[in-house]
């Protein structure tokens, strides 16, 4: 987590109010999640950081692109993800259930580092299927290879042959003989 430092908020030395950070998001950043489906991209985010008495409010603000295999062509696309989010931190010495928007830390806590929630957030941003219309790109990314073999225009004119009559299994005509009626 050494490389994500950079993500912490000193929560104890800033006064109360909203304050405003801002993050790029990039290669290395993906690369410090052992096991990430993401490999690299180019976010920029704002964070709003709203520093109360009891807790923090944080908006998580983002927009860009990250790298993967589209789903329909298998090339390499740019896809465009954006979001907002919101976290509560709230203060308590006492150790509670965390919620899926809801943080507890120590009142004590000189710094929050926020990259696992940054990270969980664009994680979430992406889409399902992960395509998008590159009709309208100037520079077309998409296998046309591919897209022609899942067409089925792939340029085999071969015509699977079928049999004309199913072969004959000698088991099967054996116990066809067998003329078994019940008494």
């Amino acid at each position: 987590m050494d490389r994500l430092i950079q993500y912490s908020i000193p929560v104890k030395g800033i006064r109360s109010g909203t304050h405003q950070f801002d993050f790029q998001i990039d290669r290395a950043f993906f690369q410090a999640f052992e096991d990430s489906p993401v490999s690299d991209g180019s976010i920029a985010l704002t964070l709003l950081f709203d520093k109360r008495p009891d807790m923090y409010v944080l908006q998580f603000d983002f927009a860009g692109t990250l790298k993967t295999e589209c789903d329909r062509c298998l090339a390499v696309i740019d896809l465009p993800v954006s979001d907002q989010q919101q976290l509560i931190v709230k203060l308590s010495e006492a150790e509670q259930m965390e919620d899926a928007d809801v943080v507890y830390i120590h009142p004590e806590t000189q710094q929050l580092n926020v990259a696992v929630y940054i990270y969980e957030y664009i994680i979430l941003s992406m889409p399902f299927m992960r395509v998008y219309d590159c009709e309208n790109d100037d520079e077309r990314v998409c296998n046309e290879e591919m897209l022609r073999y899942l067409n089925g225009q792939n340029g085999a004119d071969e015509v699977a042959e079928t049999p004309e009559a199913p072969e004959q299994n000698e088991f099967w005509e054996a116990l066809k003989k067998l003329n078994i009626r019940d008494n």
